[in-house]
């Protein structure tokens, strides 16, 4: 009887793991919808190659090496061994899930990391140096903060973050901050769009081409959000575990809906018009904020927590662009940004969390990310050149680097987004 009870339970924790996983992984056609929309018509192609080319190399690289830095401490036969047998960390007792669709769950997370930078370096970097720049990034740059977070391992052999009292339940600081610290550094190497920043200071605004797909991937990087952070429970055959995910839900739509209220109306306070591309960021704010402890809050209080998110990001976005910054879809202070707010939010729910454990947690991820990152878009940048030329920016890079343009029946090359 109990051999059948935990066959059952098996068996429906595994079909959740992989469900979850499916609809992180869905989250990926939220980014490129979302990126697709924001960027001019002329560089709508490569911003969709780039997405789903990401993808497809962090499920290879985390499968290569990453997976094994993250959760073996280097050891490069758990993949081919461990995981079949035993799970993940190598534990003496078996999975109560099946360990391969624990592996899946977790690539779609590096996918996600990854995912990020994307947005922020669109319309003028060369698509070779960011794929080139993604296989360093998921191989090893995010498995070496990960194993010093979920994967428990001491950073450097100094300090377990967790005995610190860091705490970061499905990611605002592990997958979120970290995406956006590895934006951040390519977009300092790399610098603004050109015409985006005048001599004398001022800001141009450069509206995205496509509004409707910039909204669709924003409804569905909000659905694939309930896989993120719901997954992140790790089981729901339970009374207690089903408990917990249904919490969790609730709480992560609660925040997403509070974020995108606190971002349209301040939009509406500050500019006179309530702008929708600030309402979309809103509601990933939300969804950012909540994702590092969505289990602990109540509903009302996860609103909240969104509401913050929301109004930060809109004030983060306004000053990014004052220090000339440029990110055309918001990525660094919506995941960067919000990201922090979120592991700071933890201690008010969760006593298990300190916000000392959070600030050290958050400055190690930071700091080794952004750190590593610089030094590899700095090694592209010489070798190979992370930016294409100015004319090829002024055409649109979906003609130089992909050789084709998503629109060809209403815009030709010569007028294509201008």
């Amino acid at each position: 009887m109990e051999q059948n009870i935990f066959e059952l339970q098996y068996a429906l924790d595994t079909f959740y793991f992989l469900i979850c996983g499916a609809l992180v992984m869905w989250m990926a056609a939220g980014f490129a919808m979302l990126e697709a929309g924001l960027v001019r018509s002329k560089n709508t192609t490569e911003i969709l190659l780039k997405n789903i080319s990401l993808y497809a190399v962090a499920c290879t690289m985390y499968m290569i090496c990453g997976y094994a830095i993250m959760y073996g401490g280097g050891d490069f036969s758990l993949f081919l061994n461990d995981i079949e047998s035993n799970g993940v960390t190598g534990a003496e007792e078996p999975a109560t899930y099946a360990p391969s669709a624990d592996f899946f769950f977790q690539v779609v997370f590096v996918a996600t990391a990854m995912s990020i930078v994307s947005g922020a370096v669109a319309e003028r970097m060369k698509l070779w140096a960011f794929l080139a720049f993604a296989v360093v990034m998921t191989a090893f740059i995010y498995p070496m903060e990960g194993s010093w977070t979920w994967g428990g391992q001491s950073v450097f052999g100094m300090y377990t973050l967790g005995d610190l009292g860091f705490s970061d339940f499905a990611g605002s600081g592990i997958v979120h901050m970290a995406g956006a610290s590895a934006a951040l550094a390519g977009v300092l190497l790399l610098g603004a769009r050109k015409g985006k920043y005048g001599a004398d200071g001022s800001i141009k605004p450069i509206p995205g081409a496509n509004m409707p797909m910039a909204t669709l991937g924003t409804f569905v990087l909000w659905m694939g959000w309930f896989g993120f952070n719901g997954g992140s429970v790790l089981a729901t055959a339970s009374v207690d575990s089903a408990n917990a995910v249904a919490v969790v839900f609730m709480n992560t739509n609660a925040a997403a809906a509070g974020g995108l209220i606190a971002a349209m109306v301040l939009a509406k306070v500050m500019f006179g018009k309530a702008d929708l591309t600030m309402a979309l960021n809103g509601a990933l704010a939300g969804l950012v904020a909540i994702t590092a402890e969505p289990s602990t809050p109540t509903a009302l209080q996860a609103t909240l927590f969104g509401g913050l998110g929301g109004v930060l990001v809109v004030f983060a976005i306004i000053t990014l662009d004052k220090l000339k910054i440029d990110d055309p879809v918001g990525a660094i202070s919506v995941h960067g940004v919000v990201g922090l707010l979120g592991l700071l939010l933890v201690p008010f729910t969760n006593d298990g969390s300190s916000f000392s454990g959070q600030l050290i947690g958050a400055a190690t991820i930071f700091v080794w990310v952004f750190g590593t990152s610089l030094i590899v878009w700095g090694i592209l940048k010489a070798v190979m050149g992370i930016r294409v030329s100015e004319q090829e920016e002024y055409e649109g890079v979906d003609m130089s680097e992909c050789g084709m343009e998503a629109y060809p029946e209403f815009v030709g090359a010569s007028g294509s987004g201008r």
